[in-house]
C-alpha cells in the first residue's frame, strides 16, 4: 500500500467512525438512555462511549456487540446503511474492517455483510499467530462457523472444547457464549455467520 492509499484508507475509516458514532448516539437518545447508563449497560467507560459517539474512536467487534445488546438492536444496526439494499458485491479488497477487541494486538475481521435491518451477518477472519481473538461473544439467533483453513479450538460456555479443522462447520445458539483459540499457533482463515432473530 502506497502513502496515498494509506491516507485514503485512514480517511475512509474516520468517516465510518463518525457515521457509526452518530447511529449510536441516535439510538441511545431514542431509547432515552443517558451516556452514563448506556456505557454501564455495555460494560465500557463513559469517556470511551463519548469518543465513539463523536467519531473519535471506532468500536471493536466486541464493543459493537455489547452496545447493540445494551440498545436492544442487532450489531449490524450500528453500521451505516449501504447505498443499495438489494444486491451487493464485496470485492476481495473491500469490506469494513473491525478489530475483535479494543487492543492493538486484536485480530481484525472483514464484515462482508453487516447492515441495518438485516438478520444476517457474515464476517471473515484471517487470524495470525499472536493476534488476540479469545474474547467471549454472545448474541441472539444462531451462529455458524466455517473453517476455510487452519485449526481452531472453540470454547462454548458449559461444554467441552470443540476442535475444528479445514472444511469443518459448527453451528450453535448465539446466546451460548463462545470464544476461539488458535491450535498449534498456526494461522487460520474463518467465516463467521450469524442469523439474528427479527
Amino acid at each position: 500500500m502506497d502513502a496515498e492509499e494509506a491516507v485514503s484508507e485512514r480517511t475512509e475509516e474516520a468517516g465510518l467512525a463518525r457515521l457509526v458514532g452518530s447511529v449510536v448516539r441516535e439510538l441511545r437518545e431514542k431509547s432515552q438512555l443517558s451516556m452514563r447508563e448506556l456505557a454501564k449497560r455495555a460494560g465500557i467507560s463513559q469517556p470511551f462511549l463519548s469518543q465513539i459517539e463523536r467519531g473519535v474512536s471506532a468500536p471493536s467487534m466486541i464493543t459493537t456487540y455489547r452496545l447493540a445488546a445494551a440498545l436492544g438492536v442487532a450489531p449490524g444496526d450500528l453500521l451505516p446503511a449501504p447505498i443499495t439494499d438489494q444486491v451487493t458485491i464485496v470485492r476481495a479488497d473491500e469490506g469494513v474492517r473491525i478489530p475483535v477487541a479494543d487492543r492493538p494486538d486484536a485480530a481484525v475481521g472483514r464484515a462482508l455483510h453487516m447492515r441495518p435491518n438485516s438478520p444476517l451477518e457474515v464476517i471473515e477472519y484471517r487470524i495470525e499467530p499472536g493476534q488476540h481473538i479469545s474474547e467471549w461473544f454472545e448474541s441472539q439467533g444462531v451462529t455458524g462457523l466455517y473453517m476455510i483453513s487452519g485449526r481452531l479450538k472453540v470454547e462454548l460456555a458449559g461444554l467441552a472444547p470443540i476442535h475444528l479443522g479445514p472444511q469443518d462447520f459448527l453451528t450453535h445458539p448465539a446466546t451460548l457464549r463462545d470464544r476461539w483459540h488458535l491450535i498449534d499457533n498456526h494461522a487460520a482463515h474463518v467465516l463467521l455467520v450469524i442469523s439474528h432473530p427479527r
